[in-house]
């Protein structure tokens, strides 16, 4: 059983989260700043960073603690947070790709993208893209992008990807996990091509308790929970993130979750990739859209 106890000292890793004042991209933050490591707080909302910053500092530990503005459903906000970490930074020991948006209401990115692949998918590409030269020069750098089971889901619906034909929440949320599978897996591709050692890993937290599901009504959670049972608490749902960012047993490509209950609790261990995930094809297919609705390129 892996467990936060199981890291090792991080002193000297400079790391960035994104998403990390609430839910698991807190809880990441948090026991990285507890082993050590100096982490970035990459946030939308300056306030509750602020406030997140705070109770992480008050824990004991020789970590250290920065915040950055990060709007991930607006690509020039995305590129200003880059620009912003790399005056400040010439390595980047670890990104975690963590933040993310759940079946909100109808809604769009600043660039007219469907809100949840805007801001999981190209947001995250993007920002990926941008800090690529400091990890590629950072020794044993990792990038984690967190996905979810209901990739299983998902299909990549090329001509709805600005709503331009109807809007289905569970549907566009699948859709922008199995997004986040495929870019996982082409980004180590591309990275083993190129003869970097930059590690490229997913991560899924399984069904735990976190801010994420805020758009979905009492009902539907009630529902939720006579179906698949009780959440993890998040402390434990990071914990797959966690192990994708540190443990020596982790290759390239890997998809870390939870190894109970078919992935939905317990403690991380490499969980089984679905052929939709596998599609070389549609990975190729998804990274040139990506490039190309965010003129964004590298590797």
């Amino acid at each position: 059983m892996w467990t936060k106890d199981n890291i090792p000292d991080q002193k000297g890793k400079t790391v960035i989260v994104t998403g990390a004042n609430a839910g698991i991209g807190y809880e990441t933050a948090l026991v990285l700043y507890q082993k050590g490591a100096h982490v970035v707080l990459a946030c939308r909302n300056l306030d509750k960073a602020n406030a997140a910053a705070e109770a992480i500092q008050k824990t004991d530990s020789a970590g250290s603690v920065e915040i950055l503005q990060l709007d991930l459903s607006d690509l020039d906000s995305v590129k200003a947070a880059a620009d912003t970490f790399k005056s400040k930074h010439q390595k980047l020991g670890l990104l975690i790709n963590n933040a993310g948006v759940m079946v909100p209401p109808a809604s769009k990115t600043a660039q007219g993208f469907e809100l949840q692949f805007g801001t999981n998918v190209l947001g995250h590409y993007a920002f990926t893209g941008y800090l690529y030269p400091l990890l590629k020069a950072t020794p044993d750098s990792r990038i984690v992008t967190v996905s979810s089971l209901v990739y299983r889901l998902g299909a990549i619906d090329y001509a709805n990807l600005k709503s331009e034909k109807d809007y289905d929440p569970n549907r566009e949320y699948a859709q922008s996990k199995l997004a986040n599978l495929l870019f996982t897996l082409e980004l180590q591709k591309l990275i083993a091509n190129s003869g970097d050692s930059v590690l490229s890993v997913a991560s899924h937290p399984g069904i735990t308790g976190t801010e994420l599901a805020r758009y979905i009504s009492k009902e539907q959670f009630d529902d939720m929970i006579k179906v698949y049972g009780k959440l993890m608490p998040a402390w434990q749902g990071t914990l797959p993130s966690l192990y994708a960012a540190v443990s020596d047993k982790v290759a390239g490509g890997d998809f870390i979750g939870p190894d109970q209950d078919g992935g939905l609790r317990g403690y991380p261990t490499k969980a089984e990739i679905l052929p939709v995930a596998l599609d070389e094809y549609e990975a190729k297919k998804l990274w040139q859209y990506a490039e190309e609705a965010t003129g964004v390129e590298f590797l």
